[in-house]
């Protein structure tokens, strides 16, 4: 039964259970509960225990050491979801300064779910730490793998849509680059961090000083099809589109 499947106070009991047995195994520097949770078919019961762990490292520091050495540990297993569990509770402890080695580690797992995983953990890193998660990502913009380049740019999207000036740069720094999997990527990103207020602005304003009008293109179409399809944004299609032909009546969309 899937942890969507219980009631409301069943999911409560069920999370006190699972934090009780969790405590247990730090306290005895042993993973038996943690191991069951991390390694559940359920996602939602995976993610209990990251956040168990993330919030349990935030509150109790007598444990903190020890999470870091469970996380480490869950990290060398071999079934890949307790190693996307690993993954995700490095996010949720939020401190790139003891989580960057799992990080790194992530980006270059043999499984597909752990290395989106590092996507999901660098948004939460964004919130909690941006400086050091871009400084992170700085460092791996130019892996010689496309995927990790992508991850990497993906990662930084959430920090993006509130603060677009933070990851700017590091976007403008990647307007050369020749795989199709990371520009398709750059241009998401670009447009997810245009529809927030003075966000539209502030990418437009980036944009005009590219030299890559191919990729400026393709980003102004991006946002252009976001401003068109999503309600949430805060200026309207035209509005958008007339803020855009002002800026940059030269580009031809």
């Amino acid at each position: 039964m899937g942890f969507y499947d219980l009631s409301k106070e069943e999911r409560n009991q069920l999370i006190i259970q699972m934090e009780t047995g969790i405590i247990e195994d730090l306290e005895h520097q042993d993973s038996g509960h943690l191991l069951v949770y991390a390694s559940d078919k359920d996602t939602y019961i995976r993610k209990q225990a990251y956040s168990i762990l993330g919030r349990l490292y935030h509150q109790e520091s007598r444990l903190k050491e020890r999470i870091l050495i469970r996380v480490k540990d869950l990290l060398a297993h071999p079934d890949e979801r307790v190693r996307q569990t690993a993954i995700y509770s490095s996010g949720e402890i939020g401190e790139m300064d003891k989580v960057a080695a799992l990080l790194e580690r992530g980006l270059n797992d043999p499984h597909y779910i752990v290395r989106n995983g590092v996507i999901g953990a660098m948004k939460q890193m964004g919130r909690k730490d941006p400086a050091a998660t871009l400084v992170f990502a700085h460092q791996h913009l130019h892996d010689a793998n496309p995927e990790i380049r992508r991850q990497i740019i993906h990662g930084i999207e959430l920090r993006g849509r509130t603060h677009p000036q933070d990851i700017l740069p590091i976007l403008r720094e990647m307007q050369g680059e020749t795989n199709r999997r990371v520009r398709s990527m750059i241009v998401h990103v670009l447009g997810q961090i245009s529809y927030k207020a003075g966000c539209l602005e502030t990418v437009i304003q980036e944009l005009k000083t590219w030299h890559n009008q191919d990729l400026v293109r393709q980003a102004i179409n991006e946002i252009i099809n976001i401003h068109g399809e999503q309600s949430y944004c805060v200026h309207s299609l035209e509005d958008a589109k007339v803020y855009i032909m002002n800026e940059l009546g030269d580009i031809q969309i």
